[in-house]
């Protein structure tokens, strides 16, 4: 479990709204993003499995199940989609011919885990590859989407993917992976999305329903169970908590 701590810096620069103003239509903040992440104290869950669906055949996990073919290929994987492609220690080697004679369709793309790093520029490359995937055997494939840890870069993406090919609020969208995966997007991604919501709000494109029950699903995601397990592999985690959180992790 892990607690993420603001400067004062940014905590002046992005002060939250007054309670008594209302937020325009389409409009979200990265505060509320990051309470419907967290257990409600500030407190981040670490992912306690290597993989999970968390929509019908999509699946958000880490580098270790990506570098495994043979586990790929009993899952049913159809499509690799690596949102951390890269030689560097937070990024994940697999390039295209890695999967080569394994009948697994691979796209990579070399995005870092940053608040600076412009991910928003892939979202539609990204939904596309998605959408082939899912398409792939008369609408039966199944789409394997990672970065190193399965924690940040890949759900953002997934989110984005929510948002464009299903109409979804940010919210909403954010809360359906929450549901079935622990994750924490670095504010960067979080304040992309955001804006990836006002503007798919603004053009009509997405669900009403979705952003009127928003409000609804957030105070559902705080019955998800607070506890967390560290991963079998924690040191992993310390270049993301420079950028992101705090180094102060607790065992339960």
């Amino acid at each position: 479990m892990m607690k993420k701590h603001l400067s004062p810096a940014k905590q002046q620069q992005h002060p939250p709204p007054p309670d008594d103003v209302p937020v325009p239509s389409g409009e979200v903040t990265v505060q509320q993003l990051n309470e419907l992440l967290s257990d409600g104290s500030g407190f981040y869950n670490l992912p306690t499995q290597h993989f999970n669906e968390v929509f019908p055949r999509i699946y958000i996990g880490n580098a270790f199940v990506a570098h495994n073919t043979m586990r790929l290929q009993k899952l049913g994987v159809t499509h690799v989609l690596n949102v951390a492609e890269g030689t560097s220690f937070m990024h994940v080697n697999t390039p295209p011919e890695f999967y080569a004679g394994t009948g697994i369709a691979y796209h990579g793309i070399s995005a870092n885990d940053t608040q600076k790093f412009n991910l928003s520029a892939f979202f539609e490359e990204g939904a596309d590859f998605i959408d082939r995937g899912l398409a792939h055997n008369n609408g039966k494939g199944k789409v394997y989407v990672h970065c190193r840890e399965g924690y940040s870069r890949s759900p953002t993406m997934v989110a984005a993917y929510l948002m464009l090919r299903h109409r979804m609020d940010v919210r909403v969208a954010l809360t359906t992976l929450r549901q079935k995966r622990e994750i924490g997007p670095n504010d960067g991604f979080l304040r992309q999305l955001c804006q990836l919501n006002e503007k798919l709000a603004n053009e009509g494109k997405l669900n009403r329903e979705d952003a009127r029950g928003s409000e609804e699903l957030m105070i559902l995601s705080a019955d998800i169970p607070s506890h967390a397990r560290m991963l079998p592999y924690p040191e992993t985690f310390s270049s993301h908590l420079g950028s992101r959180l705090s180094a102060s992790i607790s065992f339960l």
